[in-house]
């Protein structure tokens, strides 16, 4: 397959918890951290306004993220696009989020139009995330994790957008989503995929070889030996 013309490698934290942002900047991993609704309600985060995501992005981009993506809510597309428009004015390195659904295209369209970069979440088929290209989106998020419970193949439907993207030359991203394993995302990386977010645990397994543990616990305890200090 031929790799995507999207370039370098993004891994997004998948959280709206200001505490989990701080404890993985300091890894340098994240290129920055995705929301939705679910996720601030999960965190806790007091409310879902602009006031109150206004401050949330003061502090994800003050931890060095750079990118934050946040979704509009409203359920018709004047709503969303109304809501979508306070969203990018908080930051120019905030993309607007919005379900892959018929008023969630319209205004993705009206955002577009006025230079806003946005995300069509929610993709779980092929056939979408060709209408997210057709809507001239910079990210369509499919849901992995949930397309394998709804007793799909995540990975093989995954694939056919990445080889469908490159084989169209657009400059959209999958932005996998809905990640539950390291091994999803090397298999889906092998395939071109170069875009994913992922919850805190999941980052957790990204460091949980139990091997390299002992290895390093080995080259401390020999460097004591050594006399090191």
């Amino acid at each position: 397959m031929s790799v995507s013309n999207t370039g370098k490698l993004q891994l997004y934290l998948d959280s709206a918890s200001v505490l989990t942002w701080e404890q993985w900047s300091r890894s340098g991993l994240f290129y920055g951290f995705t929301t939705n609704p679910t996720i601030l309600l999960r965190d806790q985060v007091p409310a879902c306004n602009i006031k109150v995501l206004k401050v949330l992005a003061e502090q994800a981009f003050s931890l060095g993220a750079q990118e934050l993506q946040l979704q509009a809510w409203g359920g018709t597309a004047g709503r969303m696009y109304s809501v979508g428009l306070d969203l990018a004015a908080i930051d120019t390195r905030t993309v607007v989020k919005l379900p892959i659904t018929d008023a969630g295209v319209e205004a993705a369209g009206l955002l577009k139009s006025q230079g806003v970069r946005v995300t069509l979440t929610g993709v779980y088929t092929a056939h979408q995330a060709f209408t997210a290209m057709a809507a001239n989106a910079d990210y369509a998020a499919p849901y992995l994790g949930r397309m394998n419970d709804a007793g799909r193949s995540g990975r093989t439907e995954i694939v056919t957008m990445q080889q469908m993207i490159d084989s169209m030359g657009s400059s959209m991203r999958l932005l996998v989503a809905s990640v539950r394993s390291p091994e999803d995302i090397v298999a889906l990386a092998s395939q071109g995929c170069n875009t994913f977010t992922v919850s805190p645990q999941c980052a957790d397994q990204l460091f949980g070889e139990p091997l390299t543990w002992q290895a390093a616990q080995q080259f401390e305890r020999d460097a004591a030996a050594l006399g090191a200090s």
